[in-house]
């Protein structure tokens, strides 16, 4: 099939543009991250299929280094925002301030807040209160941000990744569900093995370290990644495999597993039932299609699989369940929920 020319005069992306462009990024990032490969590549998967990722790991996994080097390998604006409890909305949006002009008339202005670029770090973002973490929302799910009754764009590509430190829960407010469930997958950064951690200390250790080379120039960009994104978004899927996601989301809402008995898993039922208080919405399943589009283009095929919803089932539905006591009384984790899922509506494919 052919496409013409777009209005930016760049070809229409192939899939071996987006092989070559994705592992070569993965390659630059993995100059400054050693190890953490799923993650890299977990990673790079949301962003190319338009989401946010929410990043969760102990202290010292490169967190920060992961979204700096990111940005610095796509050659995009990039701004850090270290969240703390008294952070405040407009310091993350902007706001309006009155200046002066040379006649010495007054009128406001909209000063642009960090917000406004292509890649931005909420550092520990649960460490702010709920109010100034909802400031994000707009941003994140329309790609514009409100303020003084005026709404201002943003430049696509835009692409938030907020950091959480899971060990140290003093002074922290859990993030509102509603914003959980912007975040297209949550990444988790692992403790490294000891063959990794010994390449960290050399390369973090020694008089030089490798430069980061971006993948685009500067002026195209932004304009390059919105035609890969467009590419992801051509590749088919199956009716069958759009009902398979749409069955695992709704396996993980306590009032719609049970519609699930012909499967004969009374684990499942069971374990969905008594623990989960509140299951995936429907961006889960957007969230399965979206990112499985990217892995059937890395794999080189031009349709979605079902092995590719099984793979990424825990980044993209783990954090849009929400468990009660039970679950908290019995140590229950949501890993072993979704797990439990995967495993029940895989039974469907048979």
């Amino acid at each position: 099939m052919t496409h013409p020319v777009e209005p930016n005069g760049l070809e229409p992306a192939s899939l071996p543009d987006f092989i070559r462009t994705f592992r070569k990024v993965q390659a630059e990032v993995h100059k400054a991250i050693v190890g953490q490969e799923q993650a890299v590549e977990q990673l790079l998967t949301a962003f190319f299929a338009g989401g946010h990722v929410l990043i969760e790991g102990v202290p010292g996994t490169g967190k920060t280094t992961l979204v700096k080097t990111l940005g610095l390998a796509l050659n995009l604006s990039f701004n850090r925002i270290q969240f703390t409890v008294d952070l405040m909305p407009a310091d993350i949006t902007g706001t309006r301030v009155i200046l002066s002009g040379a006649d010495g008339h007054r009128e406001f202005s909209f000063q642009p807040g960090p917000i406004f670029c292509h890649l931005l770090l909420g550092d520990e973002i649960n460490r702010a209160t709920p109010k100034t973490q909802s400031a994000l929302l707009e941003a994140m799910a329309e790609l514009q941000v409100t303020s003084g009754g005026t709404t201002y764009p943003l430049a696509p590509p835009y692409f938030v990744m907020a950091t959480l430190n899971p060990i140290e829960m003093e002074g922290t407010y859990p993030l509102p569900e509603a914003q959980l469930d912007r975040f297209l997958l949550k990444v988790r950064l692992a403790y490294p093995n000891e063959d990794d951690m010994v390449r960290i200390i050399a390369a973090t250790t020694g008089a030089q370290e490798s430069p980061i080379e971006p993948v685009f120039s500067a002026a195209t960009a932004a304009r390059e990644v919105e035609r890969l994104k467009r590419l992801v978004r051509e590749v088919m899927v199956a009716p069958a495999v759009e009902r398979y996601a749409a069955r695992m989301v709704r396996a993980t809402q306590p009032e719609n597993s049970r519609a699930l008995g012909e499967l004969k898993s009374p684990i499942h039922i069971d374990a969905v039932s008594r623990y989960v208080l509140f299951g995936s919405s429907p961006r889960g399943a957007q969230a399965l299609i979206l990112c499985g589009k990217v892995r059937a283009l890395l794999d080189g095929r031009a349709n979605v699989d079902f092995d590719d919803l099984d793979e990424l089932a825990p980044a993209a539905l783990e954090h849009r369940i929400m468990l009660n006591y039970a679950a908290h009384s019995d140590n229950i984790e949501p890993a072993q929920i979704i797990a439990e899922v995967v495993k029940t509506v895989r039974r469907t494919r048979d």
